[in-house]
Formats: C-alpha cells, structure tokens, sequence
C-alpha cells in the first residue's frame, strides 16, 4: 500500500539507536535503549541471561485455538522480524565496539508458542469492542529455548506479539537479534485508548489511514475516531444522499466509499481497533448544506432580512430527523463499533437567535429564549435516533455543560477548559467520559514536546471508587487544520505514543528514563515504516 521510495528511505533510516549521551536535557544526545517496549508492561521482571534469535529458523507455533487474525498477526510480525534482522546486518557491518554485557548467552531462542483460551469468534466478539480482554502473560526462560505468550482472547494475543517484537535488538552479529530472558504480565489501564484522524479539513488517502493503524498497533492504541466530515468538507459518499459528497467533498476523488470504509474496518480488525465515525451536529454542518440548504438554519441580520449565510441545522425543521435516521441508519451499517460519536460541541445560537421562525417555534413550545434548551431538544432527537439503532452515543463536553438530559450511558467526551472539574462533574453525575483536552497533538510547542503529554494522568481527578469506573479512557486528537498526507504522520508520532502509554501503564518512568526508551521507540516505528519525527533535542537512529 505505501510508495516503495517511502519505505526504502524509511528502512535505512532505521536501526539501534545507538548514543553515548547522558542527560537528554544536558548532553550531546539521549541514549536509546535497547530491547525495552513502549508502553510500559504492567508487571516485569528481567534475567541476567538472554537468548540469539535467528529469524531465518525462528518459528511461531499456533497451540490450540486459532483464527484468521491470529495467522495473520503473526505474518506480519514475521516480516518485521526479518526487517530487523535485514537492518541488524547492515549495521553490524559498520560495528567497531561493542557495549559490555555481563549477561550470559542462553544459546539459541527457536520459537514463540501462541496459546490462545478461547475461540476469537467466541459470543460474537470477533470484532474489536470497549471491554475486550487485551491481557497476556510472555515468557522467555532461562530454561526453555521456546517462548510462551498465553492469553484468553485474540486481542491478548496481539498485544503480546507487539512486545514480543519490540523486546528484539541487534546482536551485532549479521542479521542476528538478542533477547532478554524475562516475564510479563500485562494488561491495560484503561479500556478505550484513542486516536482521532479529522478527514475534512485536509483529506487523507485511504494508504495513509491503513498506515496510521499499522502505527496504531505499535503504541497499543485500539480506537480509531474518524472525525469524517465536518463544516469544510463531506468526503463520506452516502448511497442514499448521494449528493452530499458529490457536492460538500473537495473533489469527486477525494470521498470514502463503503467499499473504501470496509477496507479500514477490515485493515483496523485484524490489528484489534475499532474504527469509531463521527458525524458532528448539530454544528460544524456548513458541508451538509451545499447539498441540502433546507437542513440547516438561514441567518438574518438586524433588520429581519435573510443574510444568504446559514448557520446550524435547523432543529424545528421535521425533516431533519427524518433525514438523520435514514443517514445514521447507513453509518451504523458500515461501521460495526457499538458506539458512534455524535459531536455537539461548538454550536454557535447567533444564527437561531436572528431567525424567526426559530423564534417563534421556540416561544410556542416554552423556551423563552433559551437557546440551550432548543439544543437539548434536538441533541434529545438524534440520542433517541441513535438508540433506536441500538447504537452508544458519545458527544462532546458543551452537550453536558449546557445542560442536556441525555441518558446516563452518554459518554462525555472532554475536551476543553479545567478537565479535571470536567470529568468530576460528569462523572458524578453518573456518565462515562473519555478525556482529550490535554492531548491535543495539533497543538506545538516545539519538536520535542511529548513531554507534556506524558505528564497527563487521565485518573488525576477528584472521584470516588463508581466515578473512577466510568472513566472510560482517551483519545490524542490529530485535527487537520494544518495536516495532510505530507506530514501527518510525524506530527502524530512519536507525540501519540506519550498519550499511549498513560492510557495503557499504570505506572509512569521519570522523563529521563521515559526519553531514553521513545528514542528507541520512535527509531523502531521508522523501521516498520513509520515516519514518526525524532522525540529529543538529540539523537539519532544507526542504519
């Protein structure tokens, strides 16, 4: 799927960070590790001893159950093996010291066996979901020349391969690789681990998305939230409203069909992430109305006279909602995920309050001129569409603050102002929350900021033992205002891996120790084709 120039560049850019620096902050450059997986394992304990892996005998052994994500996992864990191996040996051929290791050789390690409890199709769970189990146990001992990775569903086993593979480094012997003998035991922190791509203000390419989740997988993150559409462009190509791409998207090329949109689906599944639409309403609507004006609301200026703008949906507008079920009806259709993300935020009442038909509509139904509560009625509407297709509905965090009842399992998601207020308040008033407002990754402060991502505690709010249940997990938020194909992936990564590992580790390393392991992060993403930027001031990956 990606250009071969791309990957050929991205393969020598790659290898051992190897550096001799000390203090990221203070040093010629950071000292990358070696061997040491991101995110941090939730328990582990490490031998003296390690093992030589030689990719070309190394084999994966399936015992017990088996299925299509399984084999297919461990085809593409094999390739990277091989990659790591290939770079392994152009390096060595340029090795003129070695570092001292007292650990001592344990020979030759010759397999990985997977052992899998319980059928991946097992109630239906074949598809990624909230509460899946992710837990695996990964054993190399120093008394077995065969590895164990152990977990009681599919999506265990698929965390486990990731940090089998990121325990590799470079035996500096051809293409040979070194293992420390060790035991983990993992599991993450927090269920819903996130990345939000926004596909309207800059279009991606379909092999920027599928390459986004193969990133996605390496960071252990398991949602992807595909803020589709919004006020610039309609890139989604409905069957139904066939017009709303064909005249709100950029250009006739640059629009998801269900075929396309399947593709991901697929792409996300075999890597255990769910793929989670966003269609925001009743703002950040304009795309909608080159389509279908009648849809949202005509603004007036101070003389009563129609300005030619149009401002929200038009909520008193009966065809509206008849129109919303018919769409969110087709969405829920091809996207599987059990939840669909309803926006809300952002919603200007400058437009509905100039309208007089609004106006009017409002007074005849006791609102005053409350524009919150005619918010709440329609948010109220398209909660009840959602529920009739049995879909959960997630809104951002205006929907709680302007006070709409919505029902308790609403999630609400945070984005903006105190979080942590924000998430006790919703929290106690019995909703599920995500949390986004301290990872926003289009937000710089110079190249290495991952610093005050990983800083971010999602559970750093006042709670009580029910309320600190309902926090779901999070989400780092790539919007597209100034990204496209060009440089999307190095503005998310290795910035997102910092949002990663606080959602999945409960424990949290100084940011010395923290830097020292991104470098090698970042170094092994370059490896596997990601074009993820350099994480310190300094440093570098050996080819």
């Amino acid at each position: 799927m990606r250009p071969t120039t791309l990957g050929s560049l991205l393969l020598l850019a790659g290898f051992a960070c190897l550096a001799n620096a000390l203090n990221p902050d203070s040093g010629p450059w950071v000292q990358a590790t070696q061997g040491e997986p991101w995110p941090l394992p939730t328990f582990r304990r490490i031998g003296n001893a390690y093992y030589q892996l030689r990719p070309s005998t190394f084999q994966f052994n399936v015992i017990a159950e088996t299925c299509d994500i399984v084999v297919d996992a461990i085809e593409r864990y094999k390739a990277i093996i091989l990659t790591e191996a290939r770079i392994a040996k152009i390096a060595s051929q340029g090795h003129s010291r070695s570092s001292r290791d007292n650990s001592t050789s344990r020979g030759t390690l010759t397999a990985l066996d997977i052992r899998l409890a319980e059928a991946c199709e097992k109630d239906g769970n074949h598809w990624p979901h909230l509460y899946m189990k992710e837990s695996y146990t990964l054993s190399i001992s120093e008394s077995s020349t065969v590895a164990n990775l152990a977990a009681d569903s599919v999506w265990g086993v698929l965390r486990g391969l990731d940090t089998f593979s990121q325990l590799l480094f470079p035996a500096n012997d051809g293409p040979n690789l070194k293992i420390r003998c060790q035991s983990i035991v993992d599991w993450p922190k927090l269920p819903h681990r996130g990345l939000l791509l926004d596909t309207s203000r800059h279009y991606l390419p379909i092999h920027d998305i599928l390459l986004t989740l193969d990133a996605m997988s390496y960071n252990k993150l398991n949602v992807l939230h595909w803020h589709i559409v919004d006020d610039n462009s309609f890139p989604y190509q409905s069957p139904r409203y066939p017009d709303l791409s064909i005249r709100g998207a950029y250009h006739p090329t640059m629009v998801y069909t269900l075929n396309d949109i399947q593709k991901i689906v697929d792409y996300a599944r075999l890597r255990g992430i769910r793929v989670m639409p966003e269609f925001d309403t009743p703002g950040h609507t304009r795309s909608w109305g080159l389509a279908y004006p009648e849809l949202l609301t005509a603004c007036y200026d101070s003389n009563g006279k129609p300005t030619g703008k149009l401002g929200p949906m038009n909520p008193t507008n009966p065809y509206l909602y008849e129109f919303l079920r018919n769409l969110f009806s087709e969405i829920v259709r091809a996207f599987p995920d059990q939840y669909v993300h309803l926006g809300g935020d952002e919603v200007p009442f400058d437009c509905w309050q100039s309208n007089p038909n609004v106006t009017a509509y409002m007074l005849a139904h006791n609102m005053s001129r409350n524009f919150a509560l005619l918010e709440g009625e329609y948010i109220a509407k398209v909660l009840r569409i959602a529920d009739s297709l049995e879909a959960n509905a997630i809104v951002w965090q205006e929907v709680f603050d302007n006070g709409v009842v919505m029902p308790k399992n609403t999630v609400v998601h945070v984005w903006t102002g105190v979080w942590s207020q924000e998430l006790e308040m919703a929290t106690k008033a019995g909703h599920p929350v995500l949390l986004s407002a301290c990872w926003y990754l289009d937000n710089i402060a110079g190249g290495g900021d991952w610093k005050k991502f990983y800083k971010c505690d999602p559970l750093a709010f006042n709670s009580t033992k029910n309320t600190t249940n309902l926090m779901l997990g999070g989400e780092a938020c790539m919007w597209g205002e100034f990204v496209d194909k060009n440089n999307v992936h190095p503005r998310i990564w290795p910035r997102a891996s910092a949002a990663a590992e606080r959602l999945w580790s409960d424990s949290k390393q100084d940011e010395f120790k923290a830097a020292q392991r991104l470098e090698e992060h970042a170094c092994r993403m370059n490896r596997r084709g990601i074009p993820a930027q350099p994480p310190n001031g300094s440093g570098f990956c050996v080819t």
